[in-house]
């Protein structure tokens, strides 16, 4: 890829100063990627985190900019930093979500909770991906659009019926993306992340391990964020040439029905 700085893989990985984020984020770097994390945390929380990405990239040029997704201002000043950075982008990983606030029953949820996640979980990847679309790709080189989905894209969850619309919106988007771009030489994942140990599922521990104790999962663990990140990989550095609009599940088996 030819950017302005030369031969330069890119990634940007939105919400990706904590958790899965920051381990794709890490797992690209390790793979030579200059890479451009978004996230809420102020600048200086996230300082070692950019020292260690590029000590894993051997680069200099890991980037952070912070703000809400939500915001057409924070979107298109990760749009103009890519462009004047790179003037390319090697791959598009979207990963900053928020889960249904206080996680109230589905009778309760009010329009502004409605909107206020929806419009991170879901309108502000679409419209990152639609302005970042034309930077992707280039020298007979794919770019690539991974989009971090959930189980909750077809579990039914009525505490979280915001974030499982989210999801399924999520998994559509996808396949929208995929037909769209392949023409483009863009390629499209979605990767399902099962019962991963990060902040967001901090509170619901004790309600999963005993799942998992009951047999939940095949693979009787908790997923890593690393796990994820491995998945990513696999995506990214081409060992998916023929596919494009596929779904990648990291769930230990969740996905699998049982009798």
């Amino acid at each position: 890829m030819t950017g302005k700085k030369g031969s330069v893989k890119s990634a940007l990985v939105t919400g990706g100063s904590a958790g899965i984020g920051k381990a794709i984020a890490m797992a690209l770097a390790g793979e030579g990627y200059a890479v451009i994390v978004s996230g809420r945390r102020p600048e200086e929380e996230v300082a070692g985190l950019l020292s260690s990405l590029n000590e894993a990239s051997g680069r200099d040029d890991a980037r952070y900019v912070r703000g809400d997704l939500a915001d057409e201002a924070t979107r298109n000043e990760i749009v103009r930093l890519v462009g004047e950075e790179y003037g390319r982008l090697s791959v598009l990983v979207n990963n900053a979500g928020v889960t249904t606030r206080g996680r109230k029953d589905m009778l309760e949820l009010t329009e502004d909770d409605m909107l206020w996640l929806l419009k991170i979980n879901l309108i502000a990847p679409f419209l990152l991906s639609t302005a970042l679309a034309p930077m992707l790709g280039e020298g007979g080189e794919p770019g690539y659009i991974v989009n971090i989905s959930s189980i909750s894209a077809y579990t039914a969850s009525v505490n979280r019926a915001d974030y499982c619309i989210s999801k399924a919106g999520l998994s559509m988007m996808t396949l929208l993306f995929a037909d769209r771009l392949a023409a483009d030489n863009v390629r499209v994942f979605e990767v399902r992340p099962g019962i991963i140990k990060t902040d967001m599922t901090e509170a619901v521990t004790e309600k999963y391990d005993r799942l998992i104790e009951e047999g939940l999962l095949p693979i009787e663990r908790w997923g890593e964020p690393e796990d994820v990140a491995k998945a990513v990989l696999g995506i990214v550095l081409g060992y998916h040439p023929y596919n494009t609009g596929s779904v990648i599940d990291v769930d230990g088996g969740f996905h699998i029905r049982r009798l």
